[in-house]
């Protein structure tokens, strides 16, 4: 049978799947939390959900508290996949330049199928919530999407020679994230409406065994399996001395000019995903919440609306590299994701928040462009090295993030729900002022946004 390697599909698809289920699981632990708060049936109609706005009302203290119990019960989830996934993520993200990159998809997607299954039978079944618990940390063991994006751009890396078509792809991938981000996020709403969240838990597992089987039988790795599987085999202490000797190595070796730039750019890229990962992660429990009040429909359209949003990044990726540096991208792409989370904070009405999205249209620009930087920085056979970094690092400050912000958000919703967006757009400040650091030093713009791996063996040739 003949492969292929186009990875494209099986990014598509799996991010479909998990974006279907993600929006309909925080308003199942919503529901859920408010049918125990208020011994009733949770009631949403047309329009808006059940959704008390006189705040001299009982029940508007108990909404309140529902707000409060969902975020902390969020965050609490969320940490309980984290630590396996980050240990996951690292070995195995490490390890494709050796072994391969396909486990690094098929491993999440059996986990995702995994998580599927089991909230079907919670929601049929009326389980417990805290069956939710083990239901994360055994997707964390099989690397969750930390692991599978980490994956995806490893592969994506060895596939292209081209330093222009690697950042173009790169952002092709964000774009599909976007895309189907909010294209899942719209659907989920009437999936909801129409059939309920049980069977919308099985069209996304249903989708992620399309994906597995994809993925085994159909897509060619970029390491051929006579460069691997004929080796003799090594114990797994050696393999974990391996992967972390490849990461060390990526550091300890390199000249002091490449090992700064990579620290940087590593550190500019967390403190930005830390953000806007927090920030935006409050948007469901913030439309949820009085005055806007929405219903599943609503929270659909709204996540949709990311779809544009990740279309003009995408668009203003393509453009603005034909005549500005890369860093210039990523200042436009912040500042655009201020203004949104500024306008988000002081949004009290429906249009008023759709429109959040129009200042917000190029802040998705940051993340592909510093995945390119770094692996414009780095050698060929430091590639899974690099992106299992990265993807460590979107697993800590991901789930440090949405912690973080869900608990702020619980202590700041009965007062001003708004201030975590504030907050958010205020740290903003930390990734500026670094990429600042490098332009005002002896850093020039060439150096950040056109290095390759041709240049960067003249540099290390030259250091040594």
């Amino acid at each position: 049978m003949r492969k292929v390697l186009c990875v494209e599909p099986v990014i598509f698809i799996y991010l479909f799947a998990t974006s279907l289920t993600t929006p309909l699981v925080q308003q199942f632990i919503y529901r859920r939390l408010w049918e125990q708060e208020f011994n009733s049936t949770f009631v949403s109609d047309s329009n808006v959900s059940h959704c008390e706005q006189n705040k001299s009302s009982p029940a508007y203290i108990k909404q309140k508290e529902v707000q409060e119990k969902a975020s902390v019960f969020n965050m609490q989830l969320d940490l309980t996949g984290a630590i396996p996934s980050l240990i996951v993520a690292f070995v195995i993200v490490a390890n494709g330049d050796r072994q391969g990159h396909k486990r690094s998809l098929v491993l999440p997607s059996m986990g995702a199928l995994i998580a599927g299954i089991s909230l079907t039978a919670i929601s049929y079944f009326s389980l417990s919530l805290s069956v939710l618990f083990a239901v994360a940390f055994v997707t964390g063991l099989f690397g969750s999407i930390a692991t599978f994006l980490g994956g995806g751009f490893a592969f994506i890396a060895d596939d292209c020679h081209d330093e222009n078509q690697k950042t173009t792809r790169i952002a092709v991938v964000d774009l599909i994230f976007g895309v189907v981000s909010g294209l899942a996020g719209l659907s989920s709403g009437y999936f909801l409406r129409g059939i309920g969240f049980t069977w919308t838990f099985v069209t996304a597992s249903l989708l992620h065994v399309i994906n597995i089987i994809y993925i085994i039988f159909f897509l060619e790795d970029t390491v051929g399996v006579s460069e691997f599987q004929h080796e003799a085999p090594v114990s797994y202490k050696e393999l974990l001395r391996e992967t972390f000797s490849g990461v060390y190595m990526l550091f300890k070796t390199a000249p002091y000019k490449k090992r700064i730039l990579i620290i940087v750019l590593l550190f500019a890229f967390m403190t930005y995903m830390f953000t806007m990962l927090g920030g935006s992660s409050l948007f469901t429990l913030y439309e949820l919440d009085e005055p806007l009040c929405w219903n599943e429909v609503y929270i659909g359209y709204g996540a949709a609306a990311f779809t544009s949003v990740s279309l003009t990044s995408f668009l203003g990726v393509y453009l603005f590299s034909k005549c500005l540096k890369d860093i210039y991208i990523v200042f436009i792409g912040i500042f655009s994701y201020i203004g949104g989370m500024i306008m988000a904070a002081f949004a009290k009405t429906t249009l008023l928040m759709f429109l959040v999205r129009v200042p917000s249209l190029f802040c998705f620009m940051p993340i592909p462009v510093l995945r390119s930087m770094l692996s414009k920085v780095v050698l060929a056979g430091e590639q899974g090295a690099v992106f299992a970094c990265i993807a460590c690092l979107e697993v800590v400050t991901g789930s440090v993030s949405i912690s973080v912000f869900n608990i702020l958000y619980a202590t700041t919703v009965a007062w001003f729900s708004g201030f975590s967006f504030l907050l958010s757009a205020g740290l903003c400040l930390i990734p500026l002022t670094v990429l600042c650091w490098l332009l005002c030093t002896s850093w020039n713009g060439e150096d950040l946004a056109l290095l390759v791996p041709e240049e960067v063996s003249s540099i290390e040739s030259a250091d040594s």
